[in-house]
C-alpha cells in the first residue's frame, strides 16, 4: 500500500468526521421546539428525522463515488444534469449554506444577549450584536486558514464537553434526588391557563420532524471529502449511518433527561440554549451556555469559511464571474465572502430573529438538494450523466431503492409541511404575511440564481 493510501481517511476516520460535522447548535437549538410541537412523542420524532437523515445520508454517500470534485450537491447535479441544473443547484446550496450561518449567528448573538443579561428578544439589540459578531469573524478570517482550524477545533471541545455534561449531571440529578416523570404529563402541562402541547396532527408532527432534523443536517459535506477517504464507494455507506446512529443515540439521552427533570422550563424558557434551562443550579447552567456557545460560535467560523467557497468553486468552473475567485495576499476569498455574510444577516433579520421559523426554513431550504441528488444517483446507475463519470461498482440498493426512497421522504415532508406557519408572522394576536420572509425566498430561489447567471453571461460576452 502506498504511503498516499494510508494518509487516506479509513472506515473508523470516517465516522468520526461524520460526527463532527453533524453534532453542531442543532442539538443545543431545537429540543425546545420540537417538545412544544410533538410533546410526549419528541423522542420519536428525534428517531424518526435520524432515520430520514440516515436514508439522505446514503443517497449522498453513492453520488461520492461516482463524483469525487468538491462541491457536493453541486458537483453531483452538474455531472448528472448538466451547466444549467448544475449551476441553479450551486446558488440554491449557496442560499441555503448563508441561511444555516444565519441561524447560528443568531444563536451566539442572543445567547450572549442572555448571559450578559440583556434583551434578547429586542431587534435593535440583536441587529447590533449580529453586526459585532460578524465583525468579529472578518477579522478571525483576515488571519488565515490556521486561526480558523485552531477555532473549530476549540468549538469540537465545546459542544462534545456541554452535551457529556448535561447526560451526565441530568442522570446524577435523578439518581439523587429520585425525581421521576411520566413521559405523558409533558402533554398536560400548561402556561398561562393553556396547553403549551398542541393536539398532535400531521402536519405538527411534521414539523417538529423538520426541526429536530435540522440537527442532523451536515451530513451532505462529509461526502464531497470523498477523493481523501479510503475505499468511498464501501465506506461511506456504512460510515454516515453508523455515525448518525450515534448521534441519535446522544441526542434521544440529552433530551430524555430534559423531558424527565425539568419539561416545563425547557419549554418556557427564554434562553436561545434552551437545554440548559432544566438545571436550577447556575454554576452548571452557566457551564452548559458557555459551552454551548463556544460551540456555536466556532460553528460560525467554519460557516464563514465553507459558504463563500461554494461561489468561489462555481466561478473556478466558469459559472460564475472570475472576479469571484479574487484571494488577498492571506490567501482570503473577500469578495465571496462579504456577500455571504450580507446575506447570513439579512435572512435571520426578514425572519425578525424567530430561532423556530430560521430552523426549520434551514432544514427545508436543503430539500431541492435532496431531491436533485438521488435523482443524479440514479442516472449514475443507469450510467447516464452530461459528463465524465467514474466507473464505481453499482449497487441496486443504495443507488436505486434508497434514492427513490429519499425522494418520497422528502416529497411528504414538503406536502405535510405548514407554510402558513413558516411565513407567517403573529401581529396583535392574529398571524399575518410575513412578506420580508416571503421575499428573502423568493430572492435566494428565483432572483439571486437569475442575477448570478445574467452577470456570468455578461461576462462571457464581453471576454469574447
Amino acid at each position: 500500500m502506498s504511503e498516499k493510501e494510508n494518509d487516506k481517511l479509513g472506515f473508523w476516520s470516517i465516522v468520526l468526521l461524520a460526527i463532527n460535522a453533524i453534532i453542531g447548535s442543532g442539538i443545543f437549538l431545537t429540543p425546545a421546539s420540537v417538545v412544544q410541537q410533538a410533546g410526549s412523542r419528541a423522542l420519536l420524532v428525534y428517531f424518526i428525522a435520524a432515520i430520514f437523515a440516515a436514508v439522505l445520508a446514503i443517497s449522498f454517500a453513492a453520488a461520492a463515488k461516482y463524483v469525487t470534485k468538491s462541491g457536493a450537491a453541486y458537483a453531483y447535479a452538474k455531472a448528472a444534469f448538466g451547466d444549467k441544473i448544475g449551476f441553479y443547484m450551486g446558488i440554491v446550496r449557496y442560499f441555503s449554506a448563508s441561511v444555516a450561518w444565519g441561524v447560528m449567528a443568531v444563536g451566539v448573538v442572543r445567547s450572549t444577549i442572555s448571559i450578559f443579561g440583556g434583551n434578547s428578544e429586542d431587534f435593535l439589540t440583536v441587529t447590533v450584536g449580529f453586526i459585532i459578531l460578524m465583525s468579529i469573524i472578518t477579522v478571525i478570517n483576515l488571519f488565515g486558514q490556521k486561526v480558523v482550524k485552531y477555532v473549530m477545533n476549540l468549538a469540537t471541545i465545546g459542544k462534545l464537553a456541554a452535551l457529556v455534561l448535561i447526560i451526565v449531571a441530568g442522570v446524577i440529578l435523578l439518581i439523587a434526588t429520585g425525581a421521576s416523570s411520566n413521559m405523558s404529563e409533558v402533554d398536560t402541562i400548561t402556561q398561562n391557563g393553556h396547553r403549551i402541547v398542541p393536539t398532535l396532527t400531521m402536519t405538527t408532527f411534521v414539523m417538529a420532524i423538520v426541526s429536530a432534523f435540522y440537527a442532523f443536517t451536515g451530513f451532505e459535506s462529509v461526502a464531497s471529502g470523498s477523493e481523501d477517504m479510503k475505499d468511498p464507494q464501501k465506506n461511506l455507506p456504512r460510515a454516515i449511518p453508523l455515525a448518525i446512529f450515534v448521534i441519535a443515540v446522544i441526542y434521544i439521552g440529552v433530551v430524555a433527561v430534559a423531558m424527565i427533570l425539568n419539561p416545563k422550563a425547557l419549554m418556557t424558557t427564554q434562553q436561545v440554549v434552551a437545554i440548559a434551562a432544566i438545571f436550577k443550579n447556575e454554576i452548571l447552567r452557566d457551564i452548559i451556555l458557555v459551552g454551548a456557545l463556544v460551540s456555536m460560535f466556532g460553528i460560525n467560523v467554519a460557516s464563514s469559511f465553507n459558504a463563500p467557497r461554494i461561489l468561489e468553486a462555481m466561478a473556478r468552473e466558469n459559472q460564475l464571474s472570475k472576479s469571484l475567485t479574487k484571494r488577498t495576499k492571506n490567501n482570503f476569498p473577500i469578495r465571496t465572502f462579504f456577500i455571504s455574510v450580507l446575506l447570513a444577516i439579512l435572512i435571520p433579520m426578514a425572519f425578525q430573529y424567530s430561532m423556530f421559523n430560521l430552523i426549520t426554513l434551514s432544514a427545508m431550504v436543503r430539500f431541492l438538494g435532496f431531491i436533485i441528488v438521488p435523482l443524479a444517483v440514479i442516472r449514475f446507475y443507469q450510467g447516464k450523466s452530461k459528463e465524465e463519470i467514474l466507473d464505481a461498482d453499482k449497487n441496486v440498493w443504495t443507488d436505486v431503492v434508497i434514492p427513490v426512497l429519499s425522494v418520497i421522504i422528502v416529497i411528504f415532508l414538503l406536502v405535510e409541511y405548514n407554510w402558513k406557519a413558516q411565513f407567517g408572522v403573529v401581529v396583535n394576536g392574529k398571524t399575518v404575511v410575513n412578506w420580508y420572509a416571503v421575499a428573502m425566498m423568493v430572492f435566494g430561489f428565483v432572483i439571486l440564481p437569475l442575477f448570478m447567471s445574467f452577470v456570468s453571461r455578461y461576462e462571457r460576452k464581453n471576454e469574447k
